[in-house]
């Protein structure tokens, strides 16, 4: 590790995809090397998918494609719960050098509308509950020219919007389709756009480059993988994490580019589906976020299953303290490592990660070619155990938000450094601590809920005169929106408030934490809302209700 100028850098010290064409020859290459081995396997139905079956399967997803005329650039998105025809999307659409925009499959449709507009999709994949939805949104879009349906809808009416993808990638369309993985300049070439929000509150499409998620596979193989693969103990990974989330859709990659164990892929959290597939399948790798950490630490289903098979637990999505992770610990009674780690949408994932030392409450040091400092509010490189903005420089930042120069300008400053919006600090040994956030952003279940966009939605309601969101401190969730609301008619309740927001949002974006009716929203000159003073009343009434 160096450290000069108060500026910190791990540099690339490993070599193991220097040679790569393209994030598609990696992964074909593993997937060859894995041959009949399983690779994945639905945690739910039992069904196995061996590296052969996997890469088969992809590239009839890529030949497919290449015969509607897709090409090299084009925006392929994908609406669905995890299932094996989402991972065929994701691998076919990197082998062909286009970009993959996965949307969140709870979106409501105003959410998805806005995503589509900025990724701009050539072709949609979907299916499940949300496909006759996606279909509806599709045919007011002119830039959609296919809809591909994962589950058959023989009985649906005919359009010629609509495909089912049994018919799409029927082998008399692909017989004559040549593919061939091809060379591409990595740090130019986009490889996912993922959706994220800013504090304006709207989503932006955060585009992701094929060498920034090489990079992340490498250092996943470095200071993840390699510590677990000791032995001939196979490595088993639950892989619950969403793939519409950069966390969930990076696991999976890392653990097929280091063909580093086998995962089992669940499509949604349930209680005893997610614990019985510990036991079941032995799994010794856990990716997980702080509510379900909680849900080990305090559910009373955890004691009916056996856990002891679990060696590692990687957390993310924001940070726990040592008081959980301790009961973690002591609840399932086994010793195992839990590593947690800080990153963003915006940072491929993950840049700083716990290795060798292990301070409780600490995310951790930078990953390989990874610049990280902390700033005052003029820039000012800061040294140790003095709090400040976490900044990051390297192969790991976004190659920017798609269509919209202004927002990445305003975060990745002219010199490159991404300004995160989180305050923090790191020690004498260069370990990174995260305190607080500038950004307003709500993180509820690891879900970034942007406050704006609820009170958009909140002003909208005849009798709200005015308003302001927070998030109320959660151990389970992390954070629960919650509205302060200034009545516009005395007979409003609060029953009305969260009963209109449900109808109108995502399952993220709802007022789980309620809502609190008083006179004014506390604004400065600008108009602008202050936060600080409404979670200082929400603080307030916390107190209050406790006497």
């Amino acid at each position: 590790m160096q450290f000069e100028r108060n500026i910190i850098h791990r540099p690339k010290r490993t070599t193991l995809y220097d040679d790569a064409p393209s994030l598609g020859h990696i992964l074909i290459h593993s997937l060859k090397t894995a041959g009949n081995k399983p690779m994945i396997v639905c945690g739910v139905t039992g069904q196995t998918l061996s590296g052969i079956e996997l890469l088969s399967k992809s590239i009839t997803i890529a030949k497919a494609l290449l015969a509607a005329g897709i090409k090299q650039g084009d925006v392929i998105s994908v609406v669905s719960e995890s299932r094996f025809d989402y991972v065929y999307v994701l691998f076919g659409t990197i082998f062909i050098n286009c970009v993959l925009a996965p949307l969140n499959h709870a979106y409501s449709a105003s959410e998805l509308r806005h995503a589509l507009s900025f990724s701009k999709p050539r072709v949609i994949f979907t299916g499940g509950s949300v496909a006759d939805g996606i279909i509806e949104i599709g045919k007011t879009l002119n830039y959609v020219e296919k809809v591909i349906c994962f589950d058959d809808r023989a009985n649906s009416p005919p359009c010629n919007l609509v495909v089912n993808l049994s018919d799409f990638t029927d082998s008399q369309t692909i017989r004559n389709v040549k593919f061939e993985p091809l060379a591409v300049d990595v740090i130019k070439t986009a490889c996912l756009i993922m959706c994220s929000s800013g504090t304006t509150g709207f989503p932006k499409g955060v585009q992701l480059s094929q060498s920034g998620i090489i990079a992340t596979a490498s250092n996943m193989n470095e200071f993840v993988f390699k510590d677990l693969n000791v032995g001939d103990k196979e490595t088993v990974i639950l892989g619950l994490l969403p793939m519409f989330h950069v966390f969930g859709s990076l696991v999976l990659i890392c653990t097929i580019a280091n063909r580093s164990g086998k995962l089992i892929m669940l499509p949604k959290f349930e209680e005893t589906t997610f614990l019985r597939s510990f036991e079941k399948y032995r799994c010794t790798v856990a990716f997980l976020v702080p509510p379900l950490m909680v849900f080990l630490a305090k559910h009373p289903l955890v004691d009916r299953y056996d856990l002891s098979s679990l060696e590692a637990i990687i957390c993310g999505a924001a940070p726990i303290s040592k008081e959980l992770e301790q009961s973690v610990k002591d609840r399932l009674r086994t010793d195992f490592r839990i590593k947690q780690m800080y990153g963003m949408t915006e940072l491929t994932s993950v840049v700083l990660l716990q290795k060798d030392i292990k301070k409780p409450g600490s995310v951790g040091d930078a990953n390989e070619n990874v610049y990280a400092k902390v700033v005052d509010v003029n820039g000012t490189a800061l040294g140790p155990n003095q709090i400040g903005e976490l900044c990051f420089k390297g192969t790991l930042v976004m190659m920017g938000y798609i269509s919209d120069t202004q927002a990445t300008s305003a975060i990745i400053d002219e010199d490159g450094w991404l300004h995160t919006g989180d305050v923090g600090y790191y020690d004498e040994d260069l370990q990174f601590f995260i305190i607080d956030r500038i950004k307003e952003l709500i993180k509820w279940k690891g879900f970034q809920v942007p406050p704006a966009e609820l009170e958009a939605v909140l002003l909208s309601h005849p009798k709200i005169k005015d308003c302001g969101v927070v998030g109320k401190p959660d151990e389970y969730a992390g954070e629960l929106p919650l509205a302060f609301v200034v009545k516009g008619d005395p007979q409003l309740t609060e029953a009305d408030i969260v009963k209109y927001v449900y109808g109108k949002m995502s399952p993220a974006k709802r007022l789980h934490g309620g809502v609190i009716f008083i006179d004014e929203i506390p604004k400065n000159p600008s108009g602008k809302i202050l936060r600080r003073e409404l979670r200082k009343l929400l603080a307030e009434q916390e107190f209050k209700s406790k006497l």
